[in-house]
């Protein structure tokens, strides 16, 4: 690993403005550090300048809002969201999602604003944010501005969080009476792996039994989290039959575009996208009583 100066502001003004400072240097900024440390010591980031975020207070923090929606600081990590009363209270699904999240040790590190800003297709709670409807505040100099999760991921390890720029919160929107939430995701080796396929998804039905809310997303299945738009059309409105399901299930192959990789084949992965949608589907027609 290489030298570097290491910078630890104490304000979100003052990080911003050491962004601002260093701007022709290469300069990045660390949460956890879980993934960014494993790059510097691989030598493949070799930054002039780190600017660490961990003594900023306003980005930590987890809240209920009074909408009934959910304001989670970017330096929460996913064992304080695990954990969470207010996440629990919110969607269990959520919780469950952040307890997947590698080791404890790991998950006790990691950050979510570091993990989304890290942009691994493959990690968990992207697909559950992009199910739940998330979006994410972005801070610069200039000022400050709002994206969807969906919206947020370019390619494989690429966001768009423009120079200068902070990811400095996750906000949930209020979910409606009724609203069910599930993540399921397939290992290949062991329970603090990355998932070979993941499917995240909310569904609500109405009083005759027909869906009248739905979003779907998939993790690992290309170079960006996918929202799932075409199962989602297909089920609109529908009375959710086995047939139905497995049917809207099928239509993932014609968006997703997996890598061969050690987790497994672009092949085996297609095939288990289309699986594991249509066993996330089932489970939300037919809940048990945690979800």
């Amino acid at each position: 690993m290489s030298s570097y100066a290491l910078h630890q502001p104490e304000s979100l003004a003052e990080a911003l403005d050491l962004l601002a400072a260093h701007a022709d240097d290469d300069t990045h900024v660390i949460a956890g550090g879980t993934s960014m440390v494993l790059l510097m010591t691989m030598g493949l980031v070799q930054p002039e300048h780190v600017v660490a975020l961990r003594k900023i207070p306003e980005l930590h923090g987890i809240a209920s809002e009074a909408d009934g929606g959910l304001r989670i600081g970017a330096l929460a990590t996913h064992r304080q969201l695990e954990l969470a009363p207010e996440v629990r209270a919110y969607a269990p699904a959520l919780s469950d999602t952040f307890g997947q999240v590698a080791t404890v040790r790991i998950r006790n590190q990691a950050t979510l604003g570091g993990n989304l800003v890290h942009a691994d297709p493959a990690q968990d709670p992207p697909p559950m944010l992009i199910a739940l409807d998330a979006s994410v505040t972005l801070r610069s100099r200039a000022g400050e501005r709002t994206l969807s999760v969906e919206e947020l991921f370019v390619d494989y390890l690429t966001t768009r969080l423009q120079p200068g720029e902070l990811l400095t919160a996750v906000h949930l929107p209020p979910l409606a009476p009724g609203t069910r939430a599930t993540y399921l995701k397939l290992l290949p080796r062991t329970q603090d792996d990355y998932a070979t396929v993941s499917v995240a998804a909310t569904l609500r039905l109405d009083g005759d039994g027909r869906c009248e809310h739905i979003r779907v997303a998939l993790g690992g299945v290309a170079g960006v989290p996918l929202r799932a738009r075409v199962v989602e059309d297909a089920l609109a409105g529908e009375q959710l039959t086995d047939a139905r399901i497995a049917e809207a299930a099928a239509l993932v192959d014609g968006i997703v575009d997996p890598a061969d990789d050690a987790r497994g084949s672009a092949t085996y992965k297609r095939r288990m996208a289309r699986v594991w949608t249509e066993r996330a589907l089932r489970s939300l027609r037919d809940p048990s009583p945690s979800v």
